[in-house]
């Protein structure tokens, strides 16, 4: 359960681990200042010191019944920035960490940004548009009630670009189980559901569902356009080597980032990967359950 003190919430063991990974982190490699400052935004948002102008989860999770029908677009962001409690919180920030590392450096803090505000507004919508047509095709609208918050699903669409733009294996293992490194992804998504009932796999699925439209589809088509559009008046550019003008380059990357990348996780180990490595296994460590029609993602 939350922990409750006068203008925010008590700092318990996970967020001290948090806390603790990030300076380590920070003093050694560096943060790129976009992963740092969205990492940074959702603790206090967390911790409640930044005030909201929500008082609990339930007033931003993300629903059919309160995006479409009650209008309530704010919802599409904000339910991204919320987590059910500590543990939530740490996993995804720790997933998150080392993802965003790792693209902000391919694609410059600004663009990276920017593609962090699409992902998340489109993982959002594709989860709302998932859950509309499984009520409409189901005839049971309480999948319109089916209500989650998390970051996850940005996290997971992130996964797919990582794993496209660095297979750094053409097998891995995800919990001790050897798969194509390109499907390692789906295994998670299945895994996760095994273990954590409660962790939304419309929500997961729909992050991988936009990190395929990224790679494979037109959204980087679409991103690429109005990120020029936006920034071309203001001459806004990252100015890194690339074939697209707007990467890093890619050896530089390798020699000064990607080794202790793998030499920390081994590889591309997601966020559950990193879990069992470090000896987690409390059941529910994406969140309480909140009730039958309440995810964590």
């Amino acid at each position: 359960m939350f922990r409750q003190r006068r203008g925010g919430r008590q700092p318990s063991i996970a967020t001290i681990l948090l806390l603790t990974e990030l300076f380590q982190v920070a003093t050694t490699s560096g943060i790129p200042p976009v992963t740092l400052v969205t990492i940074g935004l959702q603790i206090l948002i967390f911790l409640r010191l930044i005030a909201v102008p929500w008082s609990n989860h339930y007033d931003v999770c993300l629903d059919v019944t309160h995006v479409i029908k009650h209008h309530q677009w704010i919802r599409l962001i904000a339910s991204a920035f919320e987590h059910a409690d500590d543990y939530h919180l740490y996993y995804n920030m720790i997933s998150f960490l080392w993802k965003g590392r790792t693209l902000e450096q391919r694609f410059g803090p600004f663009k990276f940004l920017y593609m962090l505000i699409i992902f998340t507004l489109t993982c959002n919508a594709t989860y709302i548009g998932l859950y509309y047509c499984l009520a409409r095709l189901t005839g049971d609208y309480q999948y319109n009630s089916v209500c989650a918050i998390g970051f996850s699903g940005v996290i997971f669409a992130l996964k797919v670009l990582t794993t496209y733009y660095w297979p750094v294996a053409a097998y891995t293992s995800v919990f001790g189980i050897p798969m194509a490194a390109r499907h390692a992804v789906w295994g998670e998504l299945i895994f996760i559901q095994i273990v954590s009932p409660n962790a939304s796999f419309i929500g997961h699925l729909s992050g991988i569902l936009v990190g395929l439209a990224y790679c494979k589809g037109p959204l980087r088509a679409f991103i690429d356009l109005t990120y020029h559009v936006l920034t071309a008046p203001i001459g806004l550019n990252d100015n890194h080597p690339g074939p697209q003008g707007q990467e890093y380059n890619q050896h530089n990357y390798n020699e000064q980032n990607q080794g202790g990348y793998n030499r920390y996780y081994g590889g591309q180990a997601s966020y559950e990967e990193m879990r069992r490595r470090r000896g987690y296994n409390q059941p529910g460590f994406f969140g309480f359950n909140q009730g039958p029609f309440f995810r964590t993602y």
